[in-house]
């Protein structure tokens, strides 16, 4: 799943959409392929009012998480940035997740999450002429936590499929009423060369809806934080296949290697302990 998700990036930066209309689409495609899915079982109906409503405010959480995201990489260029910034999510859930599920705050947890905050600190001392886009992927990072907690009170109510789709949907009106009030409506009316269009094929329902069901499922057996952590691997991914895709433009300085390296290994000691548990 992480590997799938590891393409997200790679699909923002080849896709020549402005961040709004991008996420626009892909949401817009992941709705209208998991309403069908579920039309298809003759449950795209069968949910409660107040669930509904409710997804529809984590979908807010959602759309503001990916306009963040692809923002960074607009902003920066960089794959790599916009997806090592994601990795602060485990500090975020080391400090919310305790507060949502009312359990004790775990120390390692505390400390692992600000390891990586460390780590993305030195990466940034080297790097401030793009300290916009790493706000930017912070951001995101922080309302990524707070959707998959939000997910993990619905998954034992509500069907993974379910729940993604109306936070789809929550997404398309969030962002065409910002186009309608905006007076923007080339999203609606921009015709999209072939290459985007398959591209957002892709990110719609693979690294999407597929994805998203399958990352609301798996909440069923592992806490959102062992989640989060496990989702810190995609930087990874995501840089090989930048630079593997992208060559020159996704080189970067010895200092943000380090740093990636040492939140990569405080994923796994994440691991080890939990094992160990």
């Amino acid at each position: 799943m992480v590997v799938i998700l590891g393409l997200t990036g790679v699909f923002g930066k080849l896709i020549s959409l402005e961040s709004l209309n991008l996420v626009w689409c892909r949401m817009l495609i992941a709705f209208l392929s998991l309403f069908i899915y579920l039309l298809i079982r003759k449950e795209a109906f069968s949910i409660s009012k107040i669930d509904f409503f409710g997804l529809l405010g984590v979908g807010v959480l959602v759309t503001l998480h990916w306009i963040f995201f692809f923002g960074s990489i607009k902003e920066t260029g960089s794959v790599s940035i916009a997806v090592v910034c994601l990795s602060t999510s485990s500090l975020f859930s080391a400090l919310i997740e305790p507060l949502f599920f009312k359990r004790k705050l775990l120390i390692y947890e505390l400390v692992m999450g600000l390891v990586v905050i460390i780590a993305l600190i030195y990466i940034l001392g080297t790097d401030s002429e793009n300290i916009l886009g790493y706000i930017y992927g912070v951001l995101a990072a922080f309302f990524g936590t707070m959707f998959t907690l939000f997910n993990a009170k619905y998954i034992n109510k509500v069907s993974a499929s379910k729940i993604t789709m109306v936070e789809m949907l929550s997404g398309v009106i969030i962002i065409s009423t910002i186009f309608v009030y905006n007076n923007d409506y080339t999203a609606f009316t921009n015709s999209i060369s072939f290459s985007d269009f398959s591209y957002l094929l892709i990110l719609g329902i693979l690294c999407t809806s597929m994805i998203f069901v399958w990352m609301t499922e798996i909440m069923k057996y592992i806490s959102p934080y062992s989640l989060i952590m496990a989702i810190n691997m995609e930087p990874i991914y995501s840089i090989i296949l930048a630079l593997i895709i992208f060559g020159e433009s996704e080189y970067m300085s010895t200092s943000f290697y380090i740093g990636s390296f040492v939140i990569i290994i405080t994923v796994f000691l994440e691991s080890y302990f939990k094992n160990k548990q």
